[in-house]
């Protein structure tokens, strides 16, 4: 099974490469011979590389800046992801799109399901929601993703941050009124793999359509802050002092949901797979960091 992947640095990509050895052949392609801004580069790249499956994992992702770049923001997550369900579509090959908890305004008091309707509070959340249009609008054979507060030992994502802060840091002051489901990178990659599988022994007859997969369990971002820290300090790790403030305290360009967390069950009943805990996670990326640092 081939897995053409849009692009080649992100934190769901790199860890797909590394638990897909001996499953299936991961091909990753970026930028300059696939641009999700510059549609023109989609279909030819994605023909040449032969694909079985794509997955759509691309995207702009500065949440803050998006809203000072709008054009661009939509440019590369609506118009650049439903050029990549297209061009999947005309090669007759099914296509995984990743979007994000970004897609609800965080008010609803439960986790939210495949259900509830999408009201994205920022330009990233509604470029996200149209890519989410685009997608299904060009290619029937999809499943798009949605998943939230991603981290992992690749790139740029919280954990890290709260890592490097506490090494010249002895107190940090994180958000405590924003809850969600901390995803590690890995666990999506194994979610991608698991519908890969499924469409494979279930060929004539593929789970289609939206659905939620996150890290089992929820905290707060000052949960996730202390945890990782706790993990650091008693590996021989930096060690900070977490103080839990509210998001009035800590106001950034966009709006971040205050409730992200997401109902995965729709996705364990047609995949068979469920997210570890996010605490058994998220001590194996801290203890790899660790590891790679020294």
């Amino acid at each position: 099974m081939r897995l053409v992947v849009t692009g080649r640095e992100g934190q769901v990509v790199r860890s797909l490469m590394e638990r897909a050895k001996g499953r299936a052949e991961v091909v990753a392609l970026g930028r300059p011979a696939l641009d999700l801004a510059r549609p023109e580069t989609i279909a030819p790249a994605l023909a040449d590389a032969r694909p079985d499956i794509v997955v759509s994992a691309a995207a702009y992702t500065a949440v803050d800046q998006a809203e000072d770049e709008p054009e661009r923001a939509f440019a590369v997550n609506a118009t650049g992801a439903g050029a990549v369900a297209e061009a999947a579509a005309r090669l007759g090959v099914p296509v995984i799109h990743l979007s994000t908890d970004y897609v609800f305004d965080g008010t609803k008091e439960h986790p939210y399901s495949e259900e509830d309707a999408p009201a994205p509070r920022s330009v990233y959340g509604a470029s996200k929601l149209a890519g989410e249009e685009a997608v299904a609008a060009a290619n029937p054979d999809h499943v798009i993703l949605r998943t939230a507060w991603v981290y992992s030992p690749f790139g740029k994502n919280f954990v890290k941050t709260m890592l490097a802060l506490a090494q010249t840091r002895d107190h940090l002051r994180v958000v405590d009124d924003q809850h969600g489901n901390p995803s590690a990178a890995h666990d999506i990659a194994e979610a991608v793999l698991a519908i890969v599988e499924t469409w494979r022994r279930r060929a004539e007859r593929r789970p289609r359509g939206v659905y939620h997969f996150a890290g089992s369990g929820e905290t707060s971002w000052c949960g996730l802050a202390r945890h990782a820290l706790a993990v650091s300090r008693a590996a021989g790790g930096p060690h900070a002092e977490v103080e839990a403030i509210t998001t009035a305290e800590y106001p950034t360009r966009a709006a971040r949901p205050r409730n992200s967390r997401l109902d995965c069950r729709r996705f364990r009943a047609d995949f068979g797979y469920l997210a570890p805990e996010w605490q058994t996670s998220l001590e194996a990326v801290v203890k790899r960091l660790l590891a790679e640092v020294v």
